[in-house]
Protein backbone atom coordinates (compact mmCIF):
# COMPACT_ATOMS: atom_id res chain seq x y z
CA UNK A 1 0.00 0.00 0.00
CA UNK A 2 1.16 3.69 -1.18
CA UNK A 3 2.44 6.51 1.28
CA UNK A 4 -0.68 8.45 2.24
CA UNK A 5 -3.49 6.43 1.79
CA UNK A 6 -5.97 5.44 4.65
CA UNK A 7 -5.58 2.36 6.13
CA UNK A 8 -7.36 0.31 8.37
CA UNK A 9 -7.63 1.52 12.25
CA UNK A 10 -5.14 -0.06 15.17
CA UNK A 11 -6.19 -0.04 18.88
CA UNK A 12 -4.76 3.95 19.83
CA UNK A 13 -7.62 4.54 22.60
CA UNK A 14 -6.00 6.19 25.63
CA UNK A 15 -3.92 9.56 24.63
CA UNK A 16 -1.94 12.12 27.14
CA UNK A 17 -1.66 15.12 26.33
CA UNK A 18 0.53 17.79 27.77
CA UNK A 19 -0.66 21.29 28.38
CA UNK A 20 -3.67 22.49 28.51
CA UNK A 21 -3.54 25.90 26.15
CA UNK A 22 -4.74 26.29 22.83
CA UNK A 23 -2.96 23.40 21.07
CA UNK A 24 -3.86 21.05 24.02
CA UNK A 25 -7.52 21.68 24.09
CA UNK A 26 -7.51 21.64 20.24
CA UNK A 27 -6.08 18.18 20.94
CA UNK A 28 -8.41 16.84 23.20
CA UNK A 29 -11.21 17.81 21.04
CA UNK A 30 -10.04 16.22 18.09
CA UNK A 31 -9.54 12.97 20.29
CA UNK A 32 -12.94 12.98 21.06
CA UNK A 33 -14.10 13.55 18.24
CA UNK A 34 -12.35 10.49 16.90
CA UNK A 35 -13.51 8.53 19.78
CA UNK A 36 -10.79 8.35 21.73
CA UNK A 37 -10.09 8.64 25.30
CA UNK A 38 -7.97 11.62 25.83
CA UNK A 39 -6.22 12.85 29.61
CA UNK A 40 -4.78 16.15 29.78
CA UNK A 41 -1.92 17.11 32.47
CA UNK A 42 -2.14 21.08 33.03
CA UNK A 43 0.51 21.95 35.63
CA UNK A 44 -1.25 25.30 36.62
CA UNK A 45 -4.64 25.65 37.79
CA UNK A 46 -6.30 26.93 34.66
CA UNK A 47 -6.58 26.81 31.13
CA UNK A 48 -4.99 29.03 28.40
CA UNK A 49 -1.27 28.84 28.27
CA UNK A 50 0.33 31.84 26.87
CA UNK A 51 -3.18 33.89 27.05
CA UNK A 52 -3.45 33.03 31.00
CA UNK A 53 -2.04 36.45 32.47
CA UNK A 54 -0.56 36.20 35.80
CA UNK A 55 0.91 39.14 37.53
CA UNK A 56 4.48 37.40 38.15
CA UNK A 57 6.10 34.63 35.60
CA UNK A 58 5.29 31.43 36.55
CA UNK A 59 8.14 28.49 36.41
CA UNK A 60 7.05 26.01 33.79
CA UNK A 61 4.53 28.53 32.24
CA UNK A 62 4.27 30.84 29.25
CA UNK A 63 4.01 34.17 30.34
CA UNK A 64 2.47 37.81 28.98
CA UNK A 65 2.49 41.15 29.60
CA UNK A 66 -0.84 42.91 30.52
CA UNK A 67 -1.16 44.61 27.44
CA UNK A 68 -0.99 41.86 25.10
CA UNK A 69 -2.97 42.08 21.88
CA UNK A 70 -3.90 39.62 18.95
CA UNK A 71 -1.71 40.09 15.70
CA UNK A 72 -3.99 37.79 13.74
CA UNK A 73 -7.62 38.91 13.68
CA UNK A 74 -10.55 37.03 15.15
CA UNK A 75 -11.49 35.48 11.45
CA UNK A 76 -8.53 34.33 11.06
CA UNK A 77 -7.43 33.09 14.52
CA UNK A 78 -10.64 30.81 15.46
CA UNK A 79 -11.24 27.29 16.03
CA UNK A 80 -12.66 26.41 12.79
CA UNK A 81 -15.93 24.88 13.74
CA UNK A 82 -16.22 27.68 16.54
CA UNK A 83 -16.10 31.07 16.06
CA UNK A 84 -15.69 34.37 18.06
CA UNK A 85 -18.61 36.17 19.32
CA UNK A 86 -19.84 38.78 16.59
CA UNK A 87 -19.19 41.35 19.37
CA UNK A 88 -15.63 40.96 19.76
CA UNK A 89 -13.12 43.60 18.57
CA UNK A 90 -11.69 42.09 15.35
CA UNK A 91 -8.22 42.42 17.56
CA UNK A 92 -8.34 41.03 21.07
CA UNK A 93 -6.74 41.64 24.35
CA UNK A 94 -5.72 38.89 25.66
CA UNK A 95 -8.55 38.80 28.45
CA UNK A 96 -10.65 38.69 25.04
CA UNK A 97 -8.92 35.41 23.98
CA UNK A 98 -9.02 33.77 27.70
CA UNK A 99 -12.38 34.37 27.93
CA UNK A 100 -12.89 32.52 24.30
CA UNK A 101 -10.96 29.57 25.69
CA UNK A 102 -13.30 29.16 28.69
CA UNK A 103 -15.87 29.12 26.43
CA UNK A 104 -14.69 26.86 23.63
CA UNK A 105 -13.45 24.61 26.60
CA UNK A 106 -17.34 24.86 27.85
CA UNK A 107 -19.20 24.70 24.54
CA UNK A 108 -17.49 21.42 24.07
CA UNK A 109 -17.39 19.97 27.62
CA UNK A 110 -13.35 19.82 27.46
CA UNK A 111 -12.48 20.94 31.32
CA UNK A 112 -13.43 17.14 32.56
CA UNK A 113 -10.53 15.60 30.48
CA UNK A 114 -7.95 17.79 32.54
CA UNK A 115 -6.03 17.20 35.12
CA UNK A 116 -4.58 20.34 37.04
CA UNK A 117 -2.39 21.10 39.17
CA UNK A 118 -0.13 18.40 37.46
CA UNK A 119 2.86 18.23 36.06
CA UNK A 120 4.32 15.41 34.10
CA UNK A 121 8.11 14.66 35.46
CA UNK A 122 9.05 11.55 32.57
CA UNK A 123 7.61 10.43 29.37
CA UNK A 124 9.52 7.28 28.27
CA UNK A 125 9.06 4.42 25.93
CA UNK A 126 7.57 1.20 27.53
CA UNK A 127 9.74 -1.74 27.40
CA UNK A 128 7.72 -3.64 24.22
CA UNK A 129 7.20 -0.16 22.87
CA UNK A 130 8.09 -1.65 19.15
CA UNK A 131 4.90 -3.91 19.66
CA UNK A 132 2.94 -1.61 21.34
CA UNK A 133 3.63 1.84 20.88
CA UNK A 134 3.07 2.80 24.26
CA UNK A 135 4.33 5.19 26.51
CA UNK A 136 5.05 5.45 30.67
CA UNK A 137 3.58 9.62 31.84
CA UNK A 138 4.72 9.82 35.40
CA UNK A 139 3.25 12.99 37.06
CA UNK A 140 3.06 14.41 40.10
CA UNK A 141 0.38 15.94 41.74
CA UNK A 142 0.98 17.83 45.40
CA UNK A 143 4.31 15.80 45.78
CA UNK A 144 2.17 12.47 44.76
CA UNK A 145 3.53 10.72 41.90
CA UNK A 146 1.82 8.51 39.83
CA UNK A 147 2.52 6.41 36.39
CA UNK A 148 -0.08 5.52 33.74
CA UNK A 149 0.51 3.97 30.57
CA UNK A 150 -1.25 5.71 27.56
CA UNK A 151 -1.53 4.62 23.82
CA UNK A 152 -0.50 7.52 22.63
CA UNK A 153 1.48 10.89 23.94
CA UNK A 154 0.72 14.50 22.12
CA UNK A 155 3.15 17.12 23.67
CA UNK A 156 1.13 20.80 23.33
CA UNK A 157 3.39 22.35 26.14
CA UNK A 158 4.48 25.41 23.72
CA UNK A 159 7.29 27.03 22.80
CA UNK A 160 7.05 30.17 25.17
CA UNK A 161 8.50 29.44 28.36
CA UNK A 162 11.85 28.47 28.16
CA UNK A 163 13.34 32.28 27.72
CA UNK A 164 16.74 32.67 25.63
CA UNK A 165 19.00 35.13 27.33
CA UNK A 166 22.00 35.29 25.39
CA UNK A 167 24.21 37.43 28.07
CA UNK A 168 27.62 35.82 27.61
CA UNK A 169 26.67 37.61 24.24
CA UNK A 170 26.92 41.20 25.32
CA UNK A 171 30.48 42.01 26.91
CA UNK A 172 30.59 43.89 30.83
CA UNK A 173 26.88 42.91 31.39
CA UNK A 174 28.07 41.64 34.45
CA UNK A 175 29.78 45.39 35.59
CA UNK A 176 26.46 47.16 34.86
CA UNK A 177 25.11 48.80 37.44
CA UNK A 178 21.61 49.19 36.13
CA UNK A 179 18.64 46.52 36.35
CA UNK A 180 18.53 44.13 33.25
CA UNK A 181 16.10 40.83 32.77
CA UNK A 182 13.93 38.95 30.41
CA UNK A 183 11.44 40.14 28.64
CA UNK A 184 9.16 37.29 30.18
CA UNK A 185 9.43 39.63 33.42
CA UNK A 186 7.91 42.39 31.88
CA UNK A 187 4.59 43.02 32.75
CA UNK A 188 3.43 46.98 33.18
CA UNK A 189 5.43 50.08 32.85
CA UNK A 190 4.68 52.13 35.67
CA UNK A 191 8.12 51.80 37.16
CA UNK A 192 9.94 52.64 34.44
CA UNK A 193 8.59 56.26 34.66
CA UNK A 194 11.35 59.01 34.09
CA UNK A 195 14.04 56.29 33.40
CA UNK A 196 16.16 55.61 29.95
CA UNK A 197 15.27 51.75 28.93
CA UNK A 198 16.86 49.93 26.51
CA UNK A 199 15.14 47.16 24.85
CA UNK A 200 17.38 44.21 23.22
CA UNK A 201 15.79 42.41 20.51
CA UNK A 202 12.98 44.08 17.20
CA UNK A 203 10.64 41.23 17.44
CA UNK A 204 6.75 41.56 18.41
CA UNK A 205 7.46 42.00 22.07
CA UNK A 206 10.10 44.22 21.69
CA UNK A 207 8.47 46.44 19.80
CA UNK A 208 5.59 46.27 21.88
CA UNK A 209 7.49 47.14 25.09
CA UNK A 210 9.40 50.16 23.38
CA UNK A 211 6.73 51.74 22.08
CA UNK A 212 4.39 51.24 25.83
CA UNK A 213 7.62 52.18 27.31
CA UNK A 214 7.76 55.04 25.45
CA UNK A 215 5.05 57.04 27.05
CA UNK A 216 6.34 57.12 30.18
CA UNK A 217 9.65 56.51 30.34
CA UNK A 218 12.45 59.50 29.34
CA UNK A 219 13.99 57.81 26.56
CA UNK A 220 13.42 54.21 25.02
CA UNK A 221 16.33 53.01 22.80
CA UNK A 222 15.62 49.80 20.80
CA UNK A 223 18.70 47.75 20.01
CA UNK A 224 18.00 45.41 16.80
CA UNK A 225 20.80 43.06 15.16
CA UNK A 226 19.55 42.59 11.84
CA UNK A 227 16.25 44.96 11.20
CA UNK A 228 12.79 43.81 10.67
CA UNK A 229 9.97 44.60 8.65
CA UNK A 230 7.14 46.34 10.81
CA UNK A 231 3.04 46.02 9.67
CA UNK A 232 0.20 47.75 10.54
CA UNK A 233 -2.57 45.31 11.95
CA UNK A 234 -5.17 48.12 9.73
CA UNK A 235 -4.45 47.20 6.47
CA UNK A 236 -5.90 48.75 2.67
CA UNK A 237 -9.15 50.27 3.09
CA UNK A 238 -9.29 49.76 6.97
CA UNK A 239 -9.71 46.01 6.90
CA UNK A 240 -7.63 43.30 8.93
CA UNK A 241 -4.20 42.42 7.30
CA UNK A 242 -4.80 38.87 7.16
CA UNK A 243 -7.91 38.82 5.51
CA UNK A 244 -6.68 40.39 2.49
CA UNK A 245 -3.18 39.44 2.39
CA UNK A 246 -4.09 35.64 3.48
CA UNK A 247 -5.38 33.89 0.57
CA UNK A 248 -4.91 31.61 -1.60
CA UNK A 249 -4.80 33.92 -5.11
CA UNK A 250 -1.81 35.81 -3.22
CA UNK A 251 -0.40 32.24 -2.94
CA UNK A 252 -0.84 31.19 -6.51
CA UNK A 253 0.63 35.08 -7.37
CA UNK A 254 3.52 34.27 -5.49
CA UNK A 255 4.22 31.00 -6.66
CA UNK A 256 3.96 31.77 -10.13
CA UNK A 257 5.68 34.98 -10.47
CA UNK A 258 9.32 34.72 -11.54
CA UNK A 259 11.38 35.49 -8.18
CA UNK A 260 12.77 38.69 -9.05
CA UNK A 261 8.99 40.03 -9.75
CA UNK A 262 7.56 38.42 -6.11
CA UNK A 263 10.91 39.49 -4.01
CA UNK A 264 10.32 43.41 -5.87
CA UNK A 265 6.48 43.63 -4.84
CA UNK A 266 7.10 41.99 -1.14
CA UNK A 267 9.55 44.73 -0.64
CA UNK A 268 7.27 47.57 -2.35
CA UNK A 269 4.43 45.63 -0.04
CA UNK A 270 6.82 45.94 3.08
CA UNK A 271 7.72 49.78 2.09
CA UNK A 272 3.51 50.92 1.55
CA UNK A 273 3.19 52.50 4.85
CA UNK A 274 6.78 53.84 5.58
CA UNK A 275 9.96 53.48 4.34
CA UNK A 276 11.80 51.33 6.88
CA UNK A 277 15.39 52.47 5.93
CA UNK A 278 14.30 56.14 6.91
CA UNK A 279 13.50 54.33 10.31
CA UNK A 280 16.44 52.43 10.67
CA UNK A 281 14.46 49.52 10.65
CA UNK A 282 14.82 48.15 7.29
CA UNK A 283 15.86 44.23 7.62
CA UNK A 284 19.48 43.12 6.52
CA UNK A 285 18.02 40.45 4.09
CA UNK A 286 15.76 42.40 2.44
CA UNK A 287 13.54 39.84 0.46
CA UNK A 288 13.72 37.86 3.79
CA UNK A 289 10.02 36.65 4.65
CA UNK A 290 10.74 35.89 8.15
CA UNK A 291 7.79 36.99 9.87
CA UNK A 292 7.04 40.58 10.22
CA UNK A 293 6.47 43.03 13.56
CA UNK A 294 3.10 44.20 13.91
CA UNK A 295 2.75 47.43 15.55
CA UNK A 296 0.98 50.31 15.37
CA UNK A 297 2.67 52.36 17.33
CA UNK A 298 6.75 52.22 16.52
CA UNK A 299 6.56 54.09 13.26
CA UNK A 300 5.24 57.49 15.45
CA UNK A 301 6.91 57.00 18.31
CA UNK A 302 10.32 56.65 16.31
CA UNK A 303 9.15 59.92 14.56
CA UNK A 304 8.17 61.72 17.94
CA UNK A 305 11.63 60.88 19.01
CA UNK A 306 10.56 59.04 22.30
CA UNK A 307 11.92 55.38 21.18
CA UNK A 308 15.51 55.83 19.25
CA UNK A 309 16.48 52.56 16.74
CA UNK A 310 20.19 51.36 17.72
CA UNK A 311 22.35 48.64 16.06
CA UNK A 312 23.01 45.73 18.07
CA UNK A 313 24.97 46.36 21.73
CA UNK A 314 28.95 45.60 21.35
CA UNK A 315 29.24 45.86 25.03
CA UNK A 316 28.38 47.64 28.36
CA UNK A 317 29.95 49.49 30.85
CA UNK A 318 29.02 50.69 34.59
CA UNK A 319 26.28 52.44 33.04
CA UNK A 320 26.14 52.97 29.76
CA UNK A 321 25.29 50.67 26.48
CA UNK A 322 28.06 50.86 23.38
CA UNK A 323 26.60 49.85 20.21
CA UNK A 324 28.33 48.10 16.90
CA UNK A 325 28.18 51.81 14.92
CA UNK A 326 30.87 52.94 17.94
CA UNK A 327 27.44 55.76 19.40
CA UNK A 328 27.01 55.76 23.37
CA UNK A 329 24.14 56.19 25.19
CA UNK A 330 24.65 56.65 28.72
CA UNK A 331 22.88 56.64 31.84
CA UNK A 332 21.09 53.44 30.85
CA UNK A 333 18.69 52.57 34.18
CA UNK A 334 17.44 49.25 32.54
CA UNK A 335 18.26 46.96 30.39
CA UNK A 336 15.03 44.70 28.68
CA UNK A 337 16.14 41.26 26.53
CA UNK A 338 13.42 40.73 24.04
CA UNK A 339 15.35 37.92 22.95
CA UNK A 340 12.67 34.92 22.43
CA UNK A 341 12.59 31.65 23.72
CA UNK A 342 14.41 28.10 23.44
CA UNK A 343 12.00 25.48 23.05
CA UNK A 344 12.89 22.12 25.74
CA UNK A 345 10.86 19.45 26.58
CA UNK A 346 12.22 18.08 29.73
CA UNK A 347 9.91 15.44 30.48
CA UNK A 348 11.11 13.65 27.85
CA UNK A 349 13.87 11.36 29.28
CA UNK A 350 15.26 10.29 25.74
CA UNK A 351 16.03 13.68 23.93
CA UNK A 352 17.24 11.78 20.69
CA UNK A 353 13.09 11.45 20.14
CA UNK A 354 12.40 15.16 18.98
CA UNK A 355 16.14 16.51 18.34
CA UNK A 356 17.30 13.44 16.48
CA UNK A 357 19.67 15.16 13.99
CA UNK A 358 22.47 17.86 15.02
CA UNK A 359 20.61 18.56 18.18
CA UNK A 360 17.96 20.39 16.42
CA UNK A 361 14.12 19.46 16.82
CA UNK A 362 13.53 17.13 13.60
CA UNK A 363 10.01 16.69 12.78
CA UNK A 364 8.08 15.23 9.95
CA UNK A 365 5.28 17.79 8.83
CA UNK A 366 6.58 20.04 12.07
CA UNK A 367 4.77 17.24 14.13
CA UNK A 368 6.00 13.62 14.17
CA UNK A 369 9.41 12.00 14.90
CA UNK A 370 10.00 10.14 12.34
CA UNK A 371 12.79 7.88 13.99
CA UNK A 372 9.82 6.32 15.87
CA UNK A 373 9.30 2.26 15.72
CA UNK A 374 5.59 3.31 16.35
CA UNK A 375 4.20 6.40 15.19
CA UNK A 376 2.67 7.34 18.56
CA UNK A 377 3.53 10.68 19.45
CA UNK A 378 3.18 14.26 17.83
CA UNK A 379 4.27 17.52 18.93
CA UNK A 380 1.54 20.38 18.48
CA UNK A 381 1.97 24.13 18.41
CA UNK A 382 5.63 23.90 17.38
CA UNK A 383 5.27 26.21 14.43
CA UNK A 384 5.36 29.97 13.67
CA UNK A 385 3.58 31.58 10.66
CA UNK A 386 1.55 34.49 10.08
CA UNK A 387 -1.62 32.46 10.09
CA UNK A 388 -2.33 31.85 13.73
CA UNK A 389 -1.73 29.16 16.03
CA UNK A 390 -5.42 27.56 16.82
CA UNK A 391 -6.20 26.63 13.04
CA UNK A 392 -2.69 25.55 13.08
CA UNK A 393 -2.82 23.29 15.77
CA UNK A 394 -6.14 22.33 15.65
CA UNK A 395 -5.28 20.87 12.01
CA UNK A 396 -1.95 19.45 13.73
CA UNK A 397 -3.90 17.45 15.95
CA UNK A 398 -6.55 15.84 13.68
CA UNK A 399 -3.57 15.25 10.93
CA UNK A 400 -1.84 13.27 14.37
CA UNK A 401 -4.95 11.36 15.07
CA UNK A 402 -5.40 10.16 11.87
CA UNK A 403 -1.74 8.57 12.20
CA UNK A 404 -2.48 7.13 15.63
CA UNK A 405 -5.58 5.66 14.51
CA UNK A 406 -3.86 4.06 11.36
CA UNK A 407 -5.91 5.80 8.97
CA UNK A 408 -3.41 7.70 7.22
CA UNK A 409 -0.24 5.79 6.55
CA UNK A 410 3.46 7.30 6.94
CA UNK A 411 6.15 6.93 3.92
CA UNK A 412 9.25 5.04 5.27
CA UNK A 413 11.48 7.17 7.49
CA UNK A 414 14.33 7.82 4.58
CA UNK A 415 10.93 9.73 2.64
CA UNK A 416 10.13 11.44 5.70
CA UNK A 417 13.80 12.55 6.42
CA UNK A 418 14.07 13.87 2.44
CA UNK A 419 10.73 15.74 3.20
CA UNK A 420 12.33 17.23 5.99
CA UNK A 421 15.48 18.41 4.26
CA UNK A 422 13.53 19.59 1.25
CA UNK A 423 11.73 21.89 3.70
CA UNK A 424 14.65 22.76 5.59
CA UNK A 425 16.30 23.89 2.27
CA UNK A 426 13.11 26.10 1.29
CA UNK A 427 13.02 27.66 4.83
CA UNK A 428 16.75 28.62 4.26
CA UNK A 429 15.60 30.76 0.29
CA UNK A 430 12.31 32.19 2.20
CA UNK A 431 13.40 32.80 5.62
CA UNK A 432 17.29 33.14 6.01
CA UNK A 433 18.24 29.95 8.33
CA UNK A 434 17.03 26.38 7.97
CA UNK A 435 16.34 25.56 11.86
CA UNK A 436 13.46 28.36 12.12
CA UNK A 437 10.14 26.81 13.35
CA UNK A 438 8.51 29.35 10.26
CA UNK A 439 6.22 28.07 7.95
CA UNK A 440 4.31 28.99 4.84
CA UNK A 441 0.92 29.25 6.26
CA UNK A 442 -1.92 28.79 3.24
CA UNK A 443 1.15 25.64 1.99
CA UNK A 444 1.41 24.11 5.06
CA UNK A 445 -2.52 23.71 5.75
CA UNK A 446 -3.44 22.38 2.44
CA UNK A 447 -0.44 19.48 2.83
CA UNK A 448 -1.80 18.26 6.24
CA UNK A 449 -5.82 18.82 4.65
CA UNK A 450 -4.82 17.02 2.02
CA UNK A 451 -3.42 14.17 3.58
CA UNK A 452 -6.14 13.77 5.51
CA UNK A 453 -9.22 14.51 2.65
CA UNK A 454 -10.35 18.05 4.39
CA UNK A 455 -9.27 20.24 1.67
CA UNK A 456 -11.34 22.03 -0.36
CA UNK A 457 -11.66 20.75 -3.99
CA UNK A 458 -11.98 23.48 -5.72
CA UNK A 459 -12.39 22.37 -9.21
CA UNK A 460 -15.72 21.21 -7.97
CA UNK A 461 -16.65 23.79 -5.67
CA UNK A 462 -16.64 26.52 -9.02
CA UNK A 463 -19.09 24.41 -10.06
CA UNK A 464 -20.92 23.24 -7.82
CA UNK A 465 -21.18 26.27 -5.26
CA UNK A 466 -19.48 29.56 -7.17
CA UNK A 467 -20.25 31.69 -5.05
CA UNK A 468 -18.69 29.77 -2.01
CA UNK A 469 -15.56 29.23 -4.12
CA UNK A 470 -14.47 32.78 -5.09
CA UNK A 471 -15.02 33.90 -1.49
CA UNK A 472 -13.05 30.80 0.21
CA UNK A 473 -10.50 31.16 -3.10
CA UNK A 474 -9.43 35.20 -3.54
CA UNK A 475 -10.88 36.42 0.17
CA UNK A 476 -9.76 34.90 3.12
CA UNK A 477 -7.66 31.72 3.77
CA UNK A 478 -9.83 31.40 7.16
CA UNK A 479 -9.77 28.28 9.40
CA UNK A 480 -13.35 27.26 8.46
CA UNK A 481 -12.10 26.33 4.98
CA UNK A 482 -10.61 23.28 6.98
CA UNK A 483 -13.97 21.94 8.40
CA UNK A 484 -16.01 21.83 4.95
CA UNK A 485 -15.60 18.96 3.87
CA UNK A 486 -14.18 14.85 5.06
CA UNK A 487 -13.37 13.63 8.49
CA UNK A 488 -14.45 16.64 11.10
CA UNK A 489 -16.54 18.32 8.81
CA UNK A 490 -19.10 21.18 10.27
CA UNK A 491 -22.19 21.95 9.34
CA UNK A 492 -21.81 25.60 9.88
CA UNK A 493 -18.43 26.06 7.72
CA UNK A 494 -20.13 27.63 4.62
CA UNK A 495 -21.95 30.36 6.20
CA UNK A 496 -19.11 31.32 8.55
CA UNK A 497 -17.13 31.81 5.33
CA UNK A 498 -20.09 33.88 3.58
CA UNK A 499 -20.67 35.90 6.54
CA UNK A 500 -17.14 36.31 7.69
CA UNK A 501 -16.66 39.81 6.49
CA UNK A 502 -20.22 40.77 8.28
CA UNK A 503 -19.00 39.83 11.62
CA UNK A 504 -15.79 41.52 10.77
CA UNK A 505 -17.57 44.75 9.85
CA UNK A 506 -19.97 44.83 12.56
CA UNK A 507 -17.58 45.55 15.41
CA UNK A 508 -16.30 49.20 14.08
CA UNK A 509 -18.89 50.36 11.80
CA UNK A 510 -20.46 51.49 15.75
CA UNK A 511 -21.53 54.61 14.21
CA UNK A 512 -23.85 54.01 11.41
CA UNK A 513 -22.55 55.67 7.60
CA UNK A 514 -24.39 54.85 4.64
CA UNK A 515 -22.03 54.72 2.01
CA UNK A 516 -23.08 54.41 -1.75
CA UNK A 517 -20.43 52.29 -2.76
CA UNK A 518 -21.11 48.00 -2.28
CA UNK A 519 -18.78 45.99 -0.12
CA UNK A 520 -17.36 43.05 -2.25
CA UNK A 521 -14.47 42.17 -0.12
CA UNK A 522 -12.54 39.75 -3.17
CA UNK A 523 -13.02 42.58 -5.66
CA UNK A 524 -11.34 44.93 -2.97
CA UNK A 525 -8.06 42.52 -3.24
CA UNK A 526 -8.14 42.40 -6.89
CA UNK A 527 -7.94 45.84 -7.76
CA UNK A 528 -4.30 45.81 -4.72
CA UNK A 529 -3.31 42.82 -7.52
CA UNK A 530 -3.72 44.48 -10.80
CA UNK A 531 -0.04 45.46 -11.03
CA UNK A 532 1.07 42.66 -10.34
CA UNK A 533 -1.35 40.81 -12.53
CA UNK A 534 0.10 43.12 -15.51
CA UNK A 535 3.74 42.52 -14.72
CA UNK A 536 2.84 38.63 -15.21
CA UNK A 537 1.45 39.76 -18.49
CA UNK A 538 4.34 41.68 -19.56
CA UNK A 539 6.59 38.82 -18.28
CA UNK A 540 5.10 36.05 -20.41
CA UNK A 541 4.59 38.27 -23.62
CA UNK A 542 8.28 38.83 -23.15
CA UNK A 543 8.96 35.22 -23.18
Amino acid sequence: MRSGQLTTETMVQRVAIIGAGLSGLASIKCCLDEGLEPTCFERSDDIGGLWKFAEHAEEGRASIYHSVFTNSCKEMMCFPDFPFPDDFPNYMHNSKVQEYIRMYAKHFSLLRYIKFKTMVSSVKKRPDFSVTGQWDVVTNRDGKEESAVFDALMVCSGHHVYPHFPVDCFPGLNKFKGSYFHSREYKEPEKFKGKRVLVIGLGNTGSDIAAELSHTASQVYLSSRSGSWVMSRVWDNGYPWDMLTLTRFETFLRDALPTAISDWLYVRRMNRWFKHENYGLMPLNRTSRKEPVFNDDLPSRITCGTVVVKPNVKEFTETSAIFQDGTVQENIDFVIFATGYSYSYPFIEDNTIIKCRDNEVTLYKGILPPRLKKPTMAVIGLIQSLGAIIPTADLQARWAIRVFKGLYKLPPVNDMMNDIDEKMGKKLKWYGQSNTLQIDYISYMDELASAIGVKPNFPLLFLTDPRLALEAYFGPCSPYQFRLTGPGKWDGARNAILTQWDRTLKTTRTRVVHDSQKHVPFLNLLRVLVLPLLLLAVFLMIN
